[in-house]
């Protein structure tokens, strides 16, 4: 399964989001997703998502503000305001030392693109995506793409889009 993965878009849909996530097979977005996008996203390829704290009162009422799933063997949960390990939100750490930890945590909020591993929680994958809105103070619209096969992450790739505030023509 190959995922494309972004948060934080703020209602702006860079156009080469769509180049970029030709091949995936489904797409995740951590929140603060903005009016219009996940239409235009749903269009595009299956979606999984989670509101985000600027996101309409439509929009928090039609999605979840966890998701826990299972994608190829990888158990998954996807929210958009998380922390940064070892320093997880009040919300997030109580969830996390109620449950396994899952292999992979998803979250966006802070702009910050990061991917690292944390050995606190059974060496969970920790993954926020960056922005890939031009709302925001990040320098660089970000994305990631990666795979999950028989319960393996890998091929994990980030991908820039330009400066934040730059808007790309459409193609």
């Amino acid at each position: 399964m190959k995922i494309g993965l972004l948060s934080d878009t703020h209602g702006y849909l860079d156009p080469a989001v769509f180049r970029h996530f030709e091949s995936c097979d489904e797409l995740w977005h951590a929140g603060d997703i903005g009016e219009g996008i996940l239409d235009r996203l749903q269009a595009f390829r299956p979606v999984r998502a989670v509101f985000g704290n600027i996101d309409s009162r439509m929009l928090q009422t039609s999605l979840p503000e966890d998701l826990f799933f299972t994608c190829e063997g990888v158990e998954v949960w996807m929210t958009h305001i998380g922390g940064v390990p070892p320093g997880y939100n009040p919300r997030v750490k109580k969830i996390l030392k109620a449950r396994t930890p899952p292999a992979l945590f998803i979250c966006g909020h802070s702009h910050i693109l990061r991917v690292k591993r944390d050995p606190g929680f059974n060496n969970m994958l920790y993954l926020n995506p960056g922005a890939a809105g031009n709302h925001g103070f990040h320098a660089m619209k970000t994305l990631v793409r990666f795979t999950i096969d028989a319960g393996q992450i890998g091929n994990m790739e980030v991908i820039e889009l330009g400066k934040r505030g730059v808007l790309t023509p459409a193609e």
